[in-house]
């Protein structure tokens, strides 16, 4: 899906960072709608911000080819405005993007890539979902997982153990046989 964005505009290569922010980092939709030029460490490579849904606090790595696509934005992208968002509308009047222009560059990004989405989930949730369920099949422990995306609690990521099928069947215990004088009642009446 990555591959299937344009960058040759500078609304491809605004929504190119918009996805990666989202496949890369997990960020919600309101959280990259949301970011600052402050929010940015160049310095250090990090991403810090304070997660719109749940007010907590978090500090990301700022992964090469992340920092790469917003750079590529900003330079040769993104319209002059003295605005402190770092991603903006495609159109005069530049206004800071909202939730909506995410949810709806991203869901276009899904849909123009040719994955099949019929009858299911699609949009910036499905791809922080799917960096959780690629960090539980590559045996991230869920601390780290629950950390990275900003929840709680780790209750909150159990949700995403659902899909991690692999690490489920691992869990699964044998069943004993049962021997067939318990499906057998007092006078030898069989029940079941």
């Amino acid at each position: 899906m990555e591959n299937s964005v344009s960058r040759s505009s500078g609304v491809g290569k605004r929504n190119y960072a918009m996805v990666l922010l989202a496949s890369r980092l997990g960020l919600r939709a309101s959280d990259i709608a949301g970011l600052q030029f402050s929010n940015i460490d160049w310095d250090r490579d990090t991403i810090t911000l304070v997660m719109q849904k749940t007010g907590k606090a978090i500090e990301l790595p700022l992964l090469a080819d992340v920092g790469n696509a917003i750079i590529d934005y900003l330079q040769n992208g993104r319209s002059r405005s003295a605005l402190q968002s770092v991603f903006l509308s495609g159109r005069a009047p530049y206004v800071a993007a909202t939730k909506s222009m995410v949810c709806s560059a991203i869901n276009a990004r899904i849909c123009k890539s040719g994955i099949d989405v019929t009858a299911k989930h699609h949009g910036p949730h499905s791809l922080r979902h799917s960096l959780a369920s690629a960090m539980l099949e590559n045996g991230t422990m869920m601390p780290v997982i629950s950390e990275s995306l900003g929840h709680r609690s780790t209750e909150t990521t159990l949700t995403y153990l659902k899909i991690d099928i692999m690490s489920l069947r691992k869990c699964a215990l044998p069943v004993p046989s049962v021997p067939e004088n318990f499906y057998m009642q007092r006078g030898g009446a069989f029940y079941g």
